[in-house]
């Protein structure tokens, strides 16, 4: 997965360019805040990679650093078939790189990790798990204090 995770992520920092580059002006500016910067992940570019939002957006309950984008039927692992022997390869791993690269060039440093959680209704729903350097928040703390 680690190699899958690390094609994506230049992948992401293009596209993070390309994407705000199509937003009406007032919105272009690259987010310096937690929650934009993962509404655009969530909204823009998903809608970009796979023409619908993401299923769900939620901040870890234990971790303030931790937010969980979840996709009940992740497109790119319909489309890549992976040998029998490595089903444990989630091409989702593609995704997070993605993802983990849009939130690097948005200033916003995280580790972004792909995790099947599949369902009976959605056997293929895969959790993405973004970790926040910890920096990232006390910026953004700092930030809401000077409102």
């Amino acid at each position: 997965g680690k190699r899958l995770n690390e094609q994506g992520y230049p992948l992401g920092l293009r596209l993070l360019s390309l994407l705000l580059y199509r937003e009406p002006p007032r919105t272009q500016h690259r987010s310096i805040r937690i929650l934009p910067l993962l509404q655009f992940i969530t909204t823009t570019l998903w809608r970009h990679l796979f023409s619908r939002p993401a299923d769900a957006l939620e901040r870890s309950s234990t971790n303030e650093d931790e937010y969980m984008i979840s996709d009940n039927d992740p497109l790119v692992n319909q489309f890549i078939s992976v040998p029998k022997e490595m089903n444990q390869l989630n091409c989702a791993a593609f995704v997070a790189g993605i993802i983990e690269g849009v939130c690097d060039g948005g200033g916003m440093t995280a580790a972004v990790s792909a995790h099947n959680s599949g369902t009976e209704m959605w056997p293929g729903k895969t959790i993405f798990l973004i970790r926040f350097e910890e920096g990232v928040r006390v910026r953004e703390s700092l930030v809401e204090r000077g409102k």
